[in-house]
């Protein structure tokens, strides 16, 4: 606007050197020239004229003008400048221009005032440009900021995720290898401080885990111990829960139970009967019919084992399966009198080889059936005191070893 409205005060005052001489004269043909000049070796200039003292045009580039009279108050006034030239901002017919004015002075006397209209679209055009330009700049300057951005947080936030994950990672117990250090900041030292502190926990959970299974080891070695002391009692069911431990691991295989699992199994069935170390030996080594309240006693041997091994943290994941060996398939058993598919897996399985061991060892009021007898007894309970499918493969993998046992006799023979 300065460049535009400067030159326009440059034409203005170059009319108005030669005008005061035009003006004494009264030579309307070179005022006429002269502002006929100004307008055409001008592209921008709207129009040109010439006004004398009283505000009537003498000479306008647009004839229609000339002898009407303008008024001086019209338009928002920009700025004042030297010998009088002022800058105004006005809309007329030909649309928004800066209207120079400059007063012809001779003689120091002012005859008149020449005024130069120059269109504002070389102004809007140069501020449109300029707009353009500071939105593309902007615009660049917003996308190399917001790449930027996302670069910087990355970086700031890669280090505190992965520190964040640790912590999970470390409360979860799972945590493997130390995080890697970005920085040797505050939050490099932080990262370092948290791997030294995960080997410590590391180390002494190891130590933990070691003196927990040591601990475990040596509470199964002692419930062992009262097993066997249990199965000693009574010399009809001396080695009783070994027995009942390979023929549940048959079926734990069969059935394709996982190594954790078949673990478990093996353990619960060393411990299934530890609860008759409370059971008296007036009743537990009666050789007859045991009375109601005799019998209700001796049911409550697998209470009496949750009890024994609820007293380690670590044995009482076999619970389920000792408290409930007892339970019939249609209900009907005890402690809890659980169904079908409510009574844990373990249990059904140790009560399907509980029930064959039982039937096939001497007891003081009967003696032991043989393996033959015993399988289709246990196939007649299945579905009332037994789980069917598990009768079934029992007795399918007992037959089998009678059948290989046949074979291998007969080729040794």
């Amino acid at each position: 606007m300065n460049e535009i409205t400067k030159r326009g005060e440059s034409i203005s005052k170059s009319i108005a050197a030669s005008a005061g001489y035009n003006f004494l004269s009264k030579d309307i043909l070179g005022m006429d020239n002269l502002v006929f000049k100004a307008q055409s070796s001008n592209n921008d200039v709207e129009y040109a004229a010439i006004v004398a003292p009283d505000g009537k045009v003498v000479v306008h580039s647009d004839l229609a003008m000339r002898g009407q009279t303008l008024r001086d108050d019209e338009g928002r006034w920009i700025r004042s400048g030297e010998e009088g030239t002022t800058v105004r901002d006005l809309t007329n017919s030909a649309g928004s221009i800066f209207e120079i004015s400059c007063p012809i002075i001779f003689m120091n006397k002012v005859l008149g005032t020449v005024l130069i209209g120059i269109n504002k679209s070389v102004f809007q055009e140069a501020q449109a440009q300029v707009y353009r330009r500071i939105v593309t700049v902007f615009g660049i300057v917003l996308v190399f900021g917001v790449v930027a951005s996302t670069f910087l947080v990355s970086f700031l936030i890669k280090p505190i995720r992965e520190l964040s994950a640790g912590v999970d990672e470390l409360k979860q117990g799972i945590s493997k290898k130390p995080l890697k250090i970005y920085s040797h900041d505050e939050l490099g030292k932080l990262t370092a401080n948290f791997n030294e502190m995960s080997k410590v926990i590391a180390d002494q959970q190891g130590q933990m885990n070691r003196y927990t299974r040591d601990l475990e080891k040596a509470y199964i070695s002692i419930v062992k111990v009262a097993s066997a002391a249990i199965d000693a009692r009574d010399s009809y069911t001396r080695g009783h829960s070994d027995r009942v431990s390979d023929f549940s691991l048959l079926i734990g295989r069969k059935i394709g139970l996982p190594g954790e699992e078949l673990e478990n199994l093996r353990v619960a069935c060393l411990f299934h009967d530890i609860g008759k170390i409370k059971t008296p030996d007036s009743i537990l080594l009666k050789p007859g019919k045991l009375t109601a309240s005799e019998h209700k006693e001796m049911m409550r041997h697998p209470d009496y084992g949750v009890a024994i091994l609820d007293k380690a943290p670590t044995l009482r994941k076999y619970i389920p399966a000792i408290r409930h060996h007892h339970e019939r398939h249609d209900g009907k058993g005890y402690p809890d009198r659980l169904p079908g598919e409510h009574i844990p897996l373990l249990a059904s399985i140790i009560a399907v080889a509980d029930t064959f061991d039982a039937m096939t060892t001497d007891r003081p009021y009967r003696k032991a059936l043989s393996h033959k007898e015993a399988l289709q007894e246990i196939m007649r309970v299945a579905g009332t005191q037994l789980h069917p499918d598990l009768v079934e493969i029992f007795v399918g993998i007992m037959e089998k070893r009678v059948r290989d046992t046949v074979w291998f006799i007969g080729r040794t023979g």
